[in-house]
């Protein structure tokens, strides 16, 4: 069963200048408890579509399903999780963490928030760390407890807007095993922004490229084998071939290369 559906999505931003194309008959169908991972040239709308999905937004055309049932307002059932983890500083990060409970939840106890939140990050290794501030944290603990905040109250869907970009590799690669680690324990369905395609190869089920503005869904790659893998795996021929395959439909994508 496809739990997203995006079916002949455009859209155009209204600008002074006219309207701004940035979709154009896109189609894109993620299976329940899939990793999608999406990947384009800079600027062709992936951001948007992320929008579209949470319903923050409505294409011009087409139309966005979640879960059996169009996107016509905002959902609740979906967590995000962006590339600044925008985190409070006010609050502590068991605090943070348990935000989304407060807002979609607000009838269920504080022990049962609590519990919830300190489950999730004791999964991720900031077990002890909830009584303290963001700034307190480095980044990759940051992106860390973000991404438990995005999980908390068990969306249908967690979109994930470039979240790894920012760290170093090592964390970045680091955060990649958590990410496995995580759907292991605790199944779900994501959609990732990236601009890594290694990264798309390691964490996806499949990886969609977009073409150039207004984008459309030019390639899809299916990876076999789902489930937690060993980074030595994209060292792999299979792996290296698929990088080479992807990193062919980008330059497409940008205009460089014919198809």
């Amino acid at each position: 069963m496809n739990l997203i559906e995006i079916k002949g999505v455009t859209h155009a931003y209204k600008t002074k200048a006219g309207p701004f194309p940035v979709l154009k008959n896109l189609n894109i169908s993620i299976p329940e408890g899939s990793f999608c991972a999406v990947v384009g040239p800079s600027g062709c709308g992936k951001s948007t579509l992320t929008r579209l999905i949470a319903g923050l937004m409505f294409p011009d055309q087409g139309e966005v399903w979640l879960h059996g049932e169009r996107v016509t307002s905002a959902r609740k059932t979906v967590g995000m999780a962006f590339q600044n983890p925008v985190l409070l500083e006010w609050r502590t990060i068991l605090q943070n963490v348990m935000l989304p409970l407060e807002i979609v939840a607000p009838m269920m106890p504080r022990r049962q928030k609590e519990e919830r939140a300190r489950e999730l990050l004791a999964m991720v290794g900031l077990e002890g760390f909830e009584g303290q501030r963001p700034s307190q944290l480095s980044g990759g603990m940051r992106q860390r407890a973000s991404l438990c905040r995005a999980l908390v109250h068990k969306p249908d869907v967690i979109i994930l807007d470039e979240p790894f970009g920012a760290l170093d590799a090592f964390t970045r690669e680091d955060l990649w095993q958590t990410m496995h680690e995580m759907r292991a324990k605790e199944p779900f369905t994501a959609l990732l922004i990236t601009h890594d395609l290694r990264e798309s190869v390691y964490l996806g089920d499949q990886v969609v490229v977009l073409s150039g503005r207004p984008a459309t869904t030019q390639y899809v790659m299916e990876i076999p084998g789902g489930g937690p893998r060993p980074l030595e795996i994209l060292y792999e021929p299979e792996s290296v071939e698929r990088l080479a395959i992807l990193r062919h439909q980008i330059q497409i994508a940008q205009g460089r290369e014919a198809a």
